[in-house]
């Protein structure tokens, strides 16, 4: 015998003000409500999920940009002058800090979930 009733799962979710005026919004342009808007989004969609441990290397090295910008700074702002050798070290870590963003960026393009 057929069931009267589908089956049926509640989940609840919590949204922010904002981003449920977003969500209302978008699902009166699609002339529905917006629990079949959610679920149509929901259900079509292929989120994509990445691997945020692989960019740990590349927030260490902004870290030692970012410090060593500071440094420096500070030194030029003290003396009133800049050395040669201190714009060349912070070149060094920009370009290390490049090299080690597109090695994470390579990562996690084929780390994909």
């Amino acid at each position: 015998m057929a069931r009267k009733y589908k089956q049926v799962h509640r989940k609840e979710i919590d949204f922010d003000i904002k981003d449920w005026e977003v969500i209302e919004r978008r699902a009166e342009a699609c002339h529905t409500t917006t629990s079949k808007y959610l679920r149509t989004v929901i259900l079509n969609s292929n989120p994509v999920f990445y691997d945020m441990k692989e960019i740990a290397p590349l927030l260490n090295g902004m870290r030692i940009i970012s410090n060593n910008i500071n440094q420096i700074t500070k030194k030029a702002n003290e003396t009133n002058n800049m050395y040669a050798a201190d714009i060349e070290k912070l070149q060094e870590e920009v370009e290390s800090l490049f090299r080690i963003l597109n090695q994470s960026l390579s990562i996690l393009r084929s780390t994909k979930v």
